[in-house]
């Protein structure tokens, strides 16, 4: 049947004329417009379908009672643009500053119409080329050997204007509704359209289905009118703070927790959706009962013929009757205008809300077509925050430097440094990087050692799922070994379960630093590029395969990984034991004397004081120097002169005459300037 609708759809497109784009981008939420600036910027061949009149249709909407919960800090102490976004969870990548969230808006949680304000100015500042009014209502292949790979993708809208391109981005988001169905359901109303005006449920009992922040915003909205609000789920409820996850319950709308562990009434039920059943009676009540008892039942017989679970138990915690039942229960992928020939198939168990996608967020069936937005997070579901603005704008911009590798040639983005900037490298990213930072466990730093350690190659933000292709993917080589950072929590800090306020659960001390809970950066050494197999075989809950070496930097209460104890030279001596080498920096007076003493000198002296590169020295440099044990101290000692040697005007041929030491063999050492 799936081959004989594949061949029908082929018989009728194959006498249709189509528009071509290299990429169509299938949604003008903020996904798509992400990807589209990036392919703009890119000058490539692309198209924006969105079925509605302006980009950000969902925000429209929802959420229903129009906060939202993604934070938007104004203030953070800093100017560092970077920096700042870790805290900004709103604003897409752009490299207009008028197009930061702060400027639109100065609510902590923002509104959701503020939101479809930014995304309609995002979209036309940046003139990206969005059709509007276009649903597309048909996706399907077609072979052709000279396509990007191996085929093209067709499309048709609701005009049957048909489209054809080589690469599909879709970034439509999750706006169908999660719909139970038991008996009875019919008298549920839906989260999309039940009423927001608490005094429409003044007076009432109402029952609640889903424990997401969904169902907890509209408890929220009518906590004070009603008589009591009854939540059920199948799953206990998941706190934010506790999980580490900001898709779980947010304090902002937790107020039902309250009134409930406090005994005002309303309360909190567990239970599986599928085995309950809603009766109503003559005055229009909802009885909740279950669904066994209405096997080989009339339930239009009326509710004195059935048995109810309060006949047999009779203080069944949902005995008393409701006026109202709403479903809020989320959404998921629609996957109804895909050709099975596309073999865009729902992931299992608790992400079979999401379509299957690679740790590259290109389809398991198909090549060529990517998941973007919220629907691709099934990659880091419950994990990290791939699933909101705040995470996907990194692992958009992440997809098209794969797709600008693959298709254009063009390597993923890197700068070469020499080795003696490993160390201030990677502490200025782990303290700045904002992608890092959001979607820890996700997105990581590459570090690419160049031939025996003397430079390395940086590139920034790459998914660690496919590390293991990442000569493929990047157009990089790592042939001299690797450092990988990451963001992590602590192993066992993160659960519904967790109490992660209990005393002394902060590390405050660099050696119990792998002992760490809060979000901390940790690097981890490979001697070769990680397989595949090794990739699979990683231990449970691990990122990453065991690497070579490990290094956890300590947490910081500041998220502030400067202090040069705690985080900074626990760091420099593991790279230096990974590369054997030694990273220090060098005063030129230590430089000149290793020159003397040693048949190798450390990279610093190497790549800066011959090279003539560092910084002058001084009298205040040389005197701290002294105080931190750094330089000896030549005050003291007994020259055949009359000055000591920090006293000379600074010619080559007075510091040589100072320290005895003939001038012509080191002239190639030497220059005056440096000293």
């Amino acid at each position: 049947l799936g081959l004989a609708m594949y061949a029908s759809s082929l018989c009728a497109v194959s006498g249709a004329t189509f528009l071509y784009h290299d990429y169509c981008v299938i949604g003008a939420g903020p996904a798509g417009l992400q990807v589209a600036y990036f392919l703009q910027q890119a000058s490539r061949d692309y198209v924006v379908f969105e079925r509605s009149h302006a980009p950000g249709s969902f925000f429209a909407l929802y959420p229903r009672h129009r906060k939202l919960i993604s934070i938007n800090k104004q203030y953070t102490g800093k100017s560092n643009s970077e920096f700042n976004l870790r805290h900004d969870w709103n604003s897409l990548l752009s490299h207009d500053r008028r197009l930061l969230f702060r400027h639109y808006s100065r609510d902590f949680f923002p509104s959701a119409d503020t939101m479809v304000h930014y995304l309609e100015d995002f979209a036309s500042l940046l003139k990206l080329r969005v059709q509007y009014n276009t649903a597309i209502i048909h996706v399907t292949l077609e072979k052709n050997e000279q396509a990007w790979n191996g085929h093209y993708f067709l499309l048709t809208d609701q005009d049957r204007k048909n489209y054809k391109c080589s690469s599909l981005l879709v970034a439509a988001g999750m706006w169908v509704p999660n719909v139970v169905n038991f008996p009875g359901s019919e008298y549920v109303e839906g989260y999309e359209t039940v009423s927001i005006n608490p005094e429409d449920f003044a007076g009432q009992t109402v029952l609640i289905l889903g424990r997401g922040n969904s169902a907890f915003e509209t408890a929220e909205n009518i906590l004070g009118v009603t008589n009591f609000i009854h939540m059920v789920s199948r799953s206990r409820v998941r706190l934010s703070w506790a999980t580490h996850y900001v898709g779980d319950l947010r304090a902002i709308n937790n107020g039902l927790l309250d009134t409930y562990q406090l005994k005002s009434l309303d309360g909190l039920l567990e239970g599986d959706l599928e085995d309950l059943a809603i009766v109503k009676d003559k005055k229009g009540k909802l009885h909740i009962t279950l669904r066994f008892y209405l096997e080989n039942r009339n339930i239009s017989a009326g509710i004195d013929s059935i048995t109810l679970p309060q006949d047999e138990l009779d203080n069944f915690a949902t005995r008393a009757p409701y006026d109202r039942v709403i479903r809020c229960l989320g959404w998921k992928f629609d996957f109804s205008i895909y050709n099975r020939s596309l073999r865009v198939m729902p992931g299992k168990g608790n992400i079979k809300k999401y379509p299957q996608i690679k740790p590259s967020y290109e389809s398991r069936g198909t090549q060529g077509l990517f998941i973007l937005g919220t629907a691709s997070h099934s990659v880091d579901f419950r994990k990290s925050a791939g699933g909101f603005i705040h995470g996907f704008r990194y692992t958009t911009r992440a997809v098209h430097r794969l797709l600008e590798n693959r298709h254009h040639g063009v390597p993923w983005p890197s700068t070469v440094y020499p080795i003696t900037q490993l160390t201030n490298s990677i502490i200025k990213r782990v303290n700045e990087a904002s992608g890092l930072y959001q979607m820890f466990g996700v997105l990581a730093d590459i570090i690419l050692l160049r031939e025996n350690a003397t430079a390395f190659e940086y590139l920034e933000e790459y998914p660690i799922g496919v590390l293991a292709e990442l000569e493929m993917q990047t157009g990089r080589k790592a042939h001299s070994g690797l450092f990988v950072i990451i963001m992590e929590y602590g192993r066992n800090f993160s659960g519904a379960d967790k109490d992660v306020f209990y005393y002394n659960r902060a590390v405050g001390e660099a050696q119990h630093a792998w002992q760490s809970n809060f979000l901390h950066p940790v690097i981890y050494y490979y001697k070769h590029l990680p397989t595949e197999r090794e990739m699979k075989l990683r231990p449970p809950d691990w990122p990453l395969p065991r690497p070579d070496a490990i290094h956890h930097i300590v947490e910081d209460f500041l998220t502030d990984w400067t202090a040069p104890n705690a985080h900074i030279l626990p760091l420099r001596r593991f790279l230096e034991n990974c590369l054997s080498t030694d990273l220090r920096n060098f005063f030129a007076e230590s430089c000149f004397l290793f020159a003397f003493t040693h048949q190798k000198l450390p990279p610093f002296c190497q790549q800066g004081y011959l090279r003539m590169q560092g910084l002058v020295g001084s009298q205040e440099l040389r005197h701290h120097a002294v105080q931190a044990g750094l330089l000896p101290d030549y005050t003291h000692t007994d020259f055949s002169g009359d000055r000591p040697p920090d006293s000379h005007d600074g010619s080559q041929e007075q510091l040589m005459r100072d320290h005895a030491i003939p001038v012509r063999p080191l002239q190639h050492l030497v220059n005056a300037k440096d000293e």
